[in-house]
């Protein structure tokens, strides 16, 4: 077994893990808060769940009968974001390997459209059972 030198770093030591505790806490934080504004900036459909988001934590807020329905008519809604960036990141990926046409591009991007449509559906449904009771 060779030992590496130090002038080489392995795949422990890039600069996005060379920090550890607090700072790689804020680092973590600081792309975060990128890929939140990028989200907003370059897709349309984050911004427009977004908005059916904070609507829909108001209305909850409002019509829910106890915490417990609020918890789940909120939570619900968080996987929807949370697909929708997954995503925009996948089609970002995509579209910079390239543009044109292919097969497993178009794939990749149905795939992950698909995911944030089930996590539609079951945000629909979730709150469809919550209110008939």
């Amino acid at each position: 077994m060779s030992e590496q030198s130090e002038s080489q770093p392995d795949a422990t030591t890039t600069p996005q893990r060379s920090r550890s505790g607090p700072l790689h806490f804020l680092d973590g934080l600081r792309f975060s808060i990128k890929g939140y504004r990028a989200a907003l900036m370059h897709a349309e459909a984050f911004r427009q769940e977004l908005v059916v988001f904070i609507a829909a934590v108001v209305i909850a807020v409002f019509i829910a009968d106890n915490a417990m329905e609020r918890a789940i008519l909120i939570g619900v809604l968080f996987p929807v974001l949370i697909a929708e960036l997954f995503n925009t990141a996948i089609e970002t990926v995509v579209d910079r390997i390239g543009t044109e046409d292919h097969e497993l591009s178009g794939r990749a991007k149905d795939l992950a459209s698909a995911a944030v449509f089930t996590s539609i559906i079951a945000a629909v449904v979730i709150w469809a059972l919550v209110l008939i009771d």
